[in-house]
């Protein structure tokens, strides 16, 4: 934490180079989190306000209520704001005081504008999402031009996962070429999350409306199309987690790492706990009609159905998280890195304001990249990154075999284990 805080009150003497409402100094940048009385943007909010104190805040939602409540805790460099962001003139009147967006207003699936990042552009706005979702990414990215014809970095895809995760792969992945360990061959996602992680409809509706799509992989640079939440592998997340079933998903991190990173196979995969909420997303991705799940106004009927249920476990179960990165390569060398936290609500907030942070530090060139791009992510500021983003962890690993973290490795003699 202390390098962390050193870093924000004594920035890069080159800044600003990117947009031009990027501070000359982070420390007095004021930031617009959409979403802000959500749990990633209030857990967000508060993480900024340990990383860097003296950032001014903008908190922006719908209830105010909710949003005076996280002001009072977080203090005076916090306000509230009530924003609409399906208003577009709502939207640009909020950043014109701001030097960077932060939009945490999901569910992302289905949406079909990215009228947010169209604000930012219009508005000459630094910005940054955690979208989760493939289609609303690659729209993102769409708007690389634009962003860039007016000078201001963007990063999409800028939470826990994907995000943290991303910035992971491409470390394990720059890492085994400068070491001329071979090339990159297959890159696996696994993630895990007990019950909702703790934070409610929002992701309970994302994980449904993830059940509705087809899952996109890479194998050996072809891609194929699998059936959500199948292919599941027991993984072993390390101490603190130990072994989960995971099933795999449509996340944007797949499609991104094999054309960015150029690793031919590429797949990414999601649990949770208790085992039987597993039945359950099993059980309605081959049983509930695909039109349904693509419906947001009948996800939304079943979040309501299941989300007292969810909440009641989610007591029992916590809110732990953990993300495992594997890497393969051509001589036989496997790597990985880890990352697991006791709070998926705490951590999400820490891993996207070091996302912010790194953009207001001009980390981000102008235009809109994805977190394991260089020019969204220097090369250079990815450890800092990941230091920031692992406060609190119980477990962070970079670079390791597999062996190494594992709770119970098997061993062939000679020090040889697998």
């Amino acid at each position: 934490m202390a390098r962390a805080l050193l870093r924000c009150s004594h920035p890069s003497s080159s800044l600003p180079r990117n947009s031009a409402n990027v501070a000359a100094k982070p420390e007095k940048s004021r930031v617009l989190i959409l979403g802000g009385t959500g749990r990633v943007g209030g857990s967000t909010a508060t993480a900024l306000s340990k990383l860097c104190p003296s950032l001014q805040v903008l908190i922006a939602g719908r209830n105010r209520e909710k949003g005076d409540a996280l002001v009072s805790k977080l203090g005076d460099n916090f306000q509230f704001i009530g924003v609409n962001i399906d208003n577009v003139k709502e939207l640009e009147t909020a950043m014109k005081e701001v030097d960077l967006v932060v939009h945490a207003a999901g569910p992302f699936q289905q949406a079909e504008k990215c009228n947010v990042l169209e604000a930012a552009i219009s508005t000459k706005t630094a910005y940054l999402d955690v979208c989760d979702d493939t289609k609303y990414a690659w729209r993102a990215k769409s708007f690389h031009e634009k962003a860039n014809s007016v000078g201001i970095p963007a990063i999409t895809t800028g939470g826990i996962y994907p995000g943290v995760s991303n910035v992971m792969a491409a470390e394990l992945v720059r890492s085994a070429r400068s070491e001329d360990a071979g090339e990159p061959e297959r890159l696996r996602f696994s993630y895990y999350t007990a019950g909702s992680g703790g934070a409610g409809p929002t992701i309970l509706a994302t994980s449904f409306l993830l059940l509705g799509e087809d899952v996109i992989a890479y194998n050996k640079g072809e891609k194929i199309t699998l059936k959500p939440y199948s292919g599941m592998l027991n993984i072993d997340f390390g101490k603190g987690i130990r072994k989960r079933d995971v099933y795999l998903l449509n996340l944007p991190e797949v499609t991104t790492a094999h054309k960015i990173l150029g690793v031919p196979t590429v797949s990414a995969r999601f649990g949770t706990s208790p085992f039987f909420w597993n039945w359950g997303m099993e059980a309605i991705a081959r049983f509930v009609p695909v039109e349904t799940l693509r419906d947001k106004s009948k996800v939304q009927k079943l979040v309501q159905l299941f989300d007292p249920m969810v909440r009641a476990f989610d007591g029992i179960a916590g809110e732990r998280v953990s993300m495992r990165v594997d890497l393969e390569c051509s001589n036989g060398r496997n790597t990985l890195a880890l990352f697991s936290h006791k709070r998926l609500s705490e951590s999400v907030g820490y891993s996207t304001a070091a996302f912010a942070l790194a953009i207001l530090e001009g980390s981000t060139q102008p235009g809109v990249w994805f977190p394991e791009e260089s020019e969204g992510i220097a090369v250079e500021e990815r450890k800092l990154l990941l230091e920031r983003a692992s406060e609190g962890t119980i477990n962070f690993i970079m670079n390791k075999p597999p062996w190494m973290v594992e709770t119970d490795p098997k061993e062939l003699g000679l020090g040889i284990y697998l």
